[in-house]
This record gives C-alpha cells, sequence and structure tokens, in this order.
C-alpha cells in the first residue's frame, strides 16, 4: 500500500520535534479524518535555515511532514512557496489517492509557516 519512501519517512522522520521561537509556523487540520500538523521555520538572509513540524495523524500525514521539511530547508521563501502537494507526493514515491489529502496538508502547512513569518515581519 505504501512506498518504501513512505515507510521510511514514518519510521525515520527527519526534522521532528517542537521548535523554540520559530519565525514562522503554520498550523493545518482536516477535520475529516483529524490529521493536525504544526510547521515551524528559522528564516535567515530570506533562506529556510530551519525546519521542524509536529504531527498528529497517520503514517501518510507523517511522512509527508518529513518529506516537506526535506524539501523545504535550505530553499528560498520563493523557492520553498513553489513547493507543491504534487511534489511531496511524487519525492515520496506515490501516496495511496485516500490518502492524497495529507500531502495537501503538508504543502499547505509550510504555506502557512511562511506566510506567518512575513506576517511577522510586516511584509503582508
Amino acid at each position: 500500500m505504501y512506498s518504501q519512501q513512505v515507510i521510511d519517512h514514518f519510521n525515520n522522520p527527519r526534522n521532528q520535534g517542537h521548535m523554540e521561537n520559530p519565525d514562522g509556523v503554520g498550523k493545518v487540520g482536516n477535520p475529516v479524518c483529524g490529521d493536525v500538523m504544526y510547521i515551524y521555520i528559522k528564516v535567515k538572509d530570506d533562506v529556510i535555515r530551519d525546519i521542524s513540524w509536529e504531527t498528529m495523524g497517520c503514517a501518510a500525514a507523517i511522512a509527508t511532514s518529513s518529506m516537506i521539511s526535506e524539501l523545504a530547508k535550505g530553499k528560498t521563501l520563493e523557492e520553498a512557496e513553489r513547493i507543491t502537494r504534487g511534489d511531496v507526493a511524487c519525492a515520496l514515491e506515490g501516496l495511496p489517492p485516500v490518502k492524497m489529502h495529507c500531502s495537501n496538508l503538508a504543502a499547505d502547512g509550510l504555506q502557512k509557516a511562511i506566510e506567518d513569518y512575513r506576517k511577522r515581519r510586516g511584509m503582508a
């Protein structure tokens, strides 16, 4: 049912955990399945220098949180904003159709973290 990438990111999540004093926080959730995701970013010179996350959800939600953190770390804010839901699913070598909403949460959470960063800086 799940690809090796999904299983690997679920069993060995990258960048997991709460971040103290983040520059931006994105919180997203899906009321249907109950998944909740927090994405934290630290930004320096317009680059995401650090990213972490906390997710309460299924294996796919945890794997997509891990993958979005890998895809976004080291990218400029503009580059990170271009990471799509499809990019997350593709990097994980696909998700079952019933779990595609998880990649939506991860990508949306990153976008919200960037929006929050800009709001805090008076840039939005």
